[in-house]
């Protein structure tokens, strides 16, 4: 598994991170010893970045558990990343404020079993709270030692900018059928050496050649209401997907194998989640692609419908 430097944090983590978004209970239902499971294949593997959040609800428990025995006794074997700053069910969904941080943070910590966090992140900007009141939060707690590095997740340039040098990292949802980040905020990240995660780099589910326009999902699961996962947009993408598997399978590769490639050829780490040793064994890749290559995966998606995601406020 190779590894990088993440950003100006200095972290060496490997290049593809463990995501446990999946352990939400918004992904429909999964068995919790299979998840453990995977969670100790990863490792296994090479992986050494898990990515998870206070809001993922148990996902925090579960990682403690699976990774138990390096916490405790290889700590720097493993790094951690978390997020907090969102409340949900509450009036108040995004919440950057230091009282509830603060409390987030020691939740996680105590979630995880862990006295510090390697990165915790901001999960969602907050309009309410001012920057200076964020990062003067996230620096007190790496003084304290609660977490070494702070990191944002879905923050744009001008957000990123407001904390100044506060924050090393940044999350985006980036993958072939969504791009965005491109525009804004890779550019600005690039510029300042803040080390970029990109979660949902296989399309929720669309990268992977393991959904078919007859898919119907749990009624739990958040893609049971998402446009992008039904009707003329669903099949329009998989006849793309079918093309990128086929370029996929001339280098060898599995369709998820190939889009994971594409977006480490774009950003420091992509973040895969899987709720089974299986998916996190084809998921983890070496694959390195060309230029060319980039250039026909380029030429294979640009007839794409552009799909969003999930957000605290609702689906898109």
């Amino acid at each position: 598994m190779r590894t990088t430097i993440l950003g100006r944090s200095g972290l060496e983590v490997s290049r593809i991170a463990f995501g446990t978004g999946g352990f939400d209970g918004q992904w429909g239902s999964f068995d919790e010893d299979t998840a453990i499971a995977a969670i100790r294949r990863a490792h296994e593997l090479g992986i050494t970045l898990f990515d998870t959040a206070l809001a993922y609800g148990t996902a925090e428990i579960l990682l403690g558990k699976a990774l138990r025995s390096e916490l405790d006794h290889r700590r720097d074997s493993v790094v951690i990343a978390t997020k907090g700053g969102t409340n949900p069910g509450s009036e108040r969904v995004r919440d950057s404020r230091r009282k509830w941080l603060a409390q987030g943070a020691d939740d996680s910590l105590r979630a995880l079993g862990v006295d510090h966090l390697d990165l915790y992140q901001i999960h969602w900007p907050d309009p309410l709270t001012p920057a200076a009141e964020v990062a003067g939060t996230l620096r007190e707690f790496v003084d304290a030692g609660k977490i070494r590095h702070a990191g944002v997740s879905n923050y744009d340039s001008a957000q990123l900018s407001a904390l100044n040098d506060t924050v090393e990292t940044v999350q985006v949802p980036y993958h072939l059928f969504r791009r965005g980040a491109e525009t804004d905020p890779l550019p600005y990240a690039r510029e300042h050496n803040i080390g970029v995660l990109a979660y949902s780099a296989l399309g929720s589910g669309l990268l992977t050649g393991s959904l078919t326009a007859e898919t119907v999902f749990d009624p739990s699961d958040w893609r049971s209401r998402s446009s992008a996962f039904r009707g003329d947009s669903l099949r329009h993408n998989l006849k793309i997907d079918g093309q990128l598997a086929a370029f996929a399978k001339q280098r060898g590769a599995a369709v998820s194998q190939l889009a994971i490639a594409w977006t480490l050829a774009k950003v420091d780490v992509a973040i895969v989640g899987a709720r089974r040793p299986a998916s996190i064994e084809n998921s983890a890749t070496d694959l390195q692609l060309t230029l060319a290559d980039l250039a026909e995966i380029d030429r294979i998606v640009a007839p794409a419908v552009p799909v969003g995601g999930a957000s605290p406020e609702g689906i898109d």
